[in-house]
């Protein structure tokens, strides 16, 4: 297995709006990225609100920009009934959202352990529950749902699904029209990473997310690293999802309260740029 294959223009980069969300809103967000030749854009759903569904949908069409995901649906796991019906209410708009807007996929985040509860188990057959009542009304919008395993030390709070493995179990109980996300700050860790993407395949590869793991690491959620500065190997992994048959954009997914958002935005976008050519 080697590396994979030189990047040698920025058809295929993405840039989740995470990483300048902080400097611009989504329409700047649209304009900025087209300006600099970079292809695809995945926008998160309070800029998308923000702007109106309609009028993003118009901007991203006219700047040729494609949409690689919809940040997010999930957070599935609920405290009772009324919690229940709300969560499935906003993820049927978040699909609505993915279908208006042409996306690639709807990320979803699934949630982690209810108020008050440490009952994992059962937050994992919530996570299940949901995804099977949402997904007939996914696939019938025709769009492909992509769970995002995330880094275990979220499990409480944000996603009680943390692997590969656990993720495909999902999507092979659940069927078709849904697969997985692979963001290299949460899997890269992963032991059984190379055999599950394997698994995987181009079908159920749905979006491929870069940035770095940065030692030290000063916030879990806010100090993610630029391609290139920490410590994850991030050739090897896109050789590996690229031989398992996946074609489509890598996505740069930053947060940085601590320095990236700090800086001017051209100046991300350049960098991000310069980064996908050389260290992705």
């Amino acid at each position: 297995m080697t590396n994979a294959r030189p990047i040698t223009d920025h058809s295929r980069l993405s840039i989740n709006t995470a990483t300048t969300r902080a400097q611009w809103t989504l329409s700047q967000a649209i304009d900025g990225y087209a300006r600099a030749g970079v292809g695809g854009i995945s926008p998160w759903r309070d800029q998308i609100a923000e702007m109106g569904l309609a009028n993003a949908a118009k901007a991203i069409r006219d700047a040729n920009l494609t949409v690689t995901g919809v940040c997010r649906g999930g957070m599935f796991p609920w405290v009772d009934e009324v919690g229940r019906l709300a969560m499935l209410d906003d993820n049927r708009r978040a699909i609505e959202e993915a279908a208006t807007l042409n996306a690639q996929c709807l990320v979803l985040v699934v949630g982690g352990l209810p108020e008050g509860s440490k009952d994992l188990a059962g937050a994992h057959a919530m996570v299940e529950e949901a995804i099977n009542t949402l997904l007939p009304e996914a696939r019938a919008a025709g769009v492909k749902m992509a769970i995002e395993p995330l880094h275990p030390m979220y499990a409480a709070d944000r996603a009680c699904v943390n692997t590969m493995r656990h993720a495909l179990d999902i999507c092979e109980r659940a069927g078709e029209g849904i697969g997985v996300a692979v963001d290299v700050y949460h899997v890269w860790w992963d032991t059984e990473l190379l055999n599950q993407i394997k698994r995987a395949g181009k079908d159920q590869l749905l979006a491929f997310h870069v940035c770095d793991w940065l030692v030290p690491t000063r916030d879990l959620l806010m100090d993610r690293g630029m391609m290139g500065d920490g410590i994850i190997d991030i050739p090897l992994l896109r050789g590996w999802v690229e031989d398992a048959g996946y074609d489509g954009f890598h996505e740069v997914e930053i947060f940085s309260e601590l320095d990236w958002w700090k800086r001017d935005p051209e100046e991300v976008v350049s960098i991000c740029k310069e980064r996908s050519l050389s260290v992705v």
